[in-house]
């Protein structure tokens, strides 16, 4: 996908929340957080997690988060686990 919108981003990190539990994401403003947080370390010399024809940083992450290879995790989660998943 080229573009998703914030609504198709959010629904693919909140896809494995269950019933009754609070969303890992609740506003466009942890999306973009996650997102410039991947992308920094993309240019810092990350290797990506995903093949994807587009070089930029920032839609690389993007394309990362929609796939589901980028994890966004609460500061509290990450601090109990060490994964190396993202924080937002």
């Amino acid at each position: 996908m080229l573009h998703p919108s914030y609504s198709d981003l959010m629904a693919v990190v909140n896809s494995e929340v269950e019933d009754g539990e609070a969303p890992v994401v609740n506003s466009r403003y942890s999306i973009v957080l996650a997102t410039a947080k991947r992308a920094r370390q993309l240019i810092s010399g990350s290797e990506p997690l995903t093949i994807t024809r587009d070089k930029k940083p920032l839609a690389v992450a993007i394309d990362e988060l929609y796939k589901g290879e980028l994890k966004i995790t609460s500061k509290d989660d990450d601090e109990d686990s060490e994964t190396g998943e993202q924080d937002s």
